[in-house]
């Protein structure tokens, strides 16, 4: 089973799309719909944002892990059938934040998706606490490679 995330795109209206993740399957449905489907879990971050005539109604990112078959999971907007939560931010300075903590993580030529999952938990701490986030370093990747080689 995959996990599928309904995304829209009117440009200046609603924005859904994907930052980082692994694709396994997407299909076109309208000029403005498409809905992508990713592997039991693989980690993706879904961007949310909408405005009407007086400005911005809703800025959000979700860091999400695709659910296996019956596992647990936290229904989130637009995710089929749910998904397991990493960081799950609102308010554009803390969507901001987190997408500056995603490009550190890319400026080291590391893929988002492959980071710690831990890492995602401690910015969405971080940041609703009000404090700075730890970066990401390539020393910090190579400890979680040998973590997860020795892990089940």
């Amino acid at each position: 089973m995959r996990t599928t995330v309904d995304l829209t795109w009117i440009e200046g209206r609603v924005e859904r799309w994907i930052r980082f993740g692994r694709v396994a399957e997407e299909t076109i449905l309208t000029r403005a719909d498409k809905r992508v489907a990713f592997e039991p879990g693989a980690i993706f971050a879904l961007v949310r944002w909408s405005s009407n005539e007086y400005g911005t109604v809703e800025s959000r990112l979700d860091i999400l892990r695709a659910v296996k078959a019956g596992q647990r999971c936290s229904t989130v907007p637009y995710v089929s059938p749910g998904a397991g939560v990493l960081l799950r931010l609102s308010g554009w300075p803390k969507v901001e934040a987190a997408l500056v903590a995603v490009d550190i993580v890319e400026s080291y030529g590391i893929a988002p998706e492959d980071v710690c999952p831990n890492h995602w938990q401690h910015v969405h701490n971080r940041l609703t606490a009000g404090y700075e986030p730890r970066p990401y370093t390539p020393a910090r990747h190579a400890a979680w490679l040998k973590r997860r080689a020795v892990t089940p």
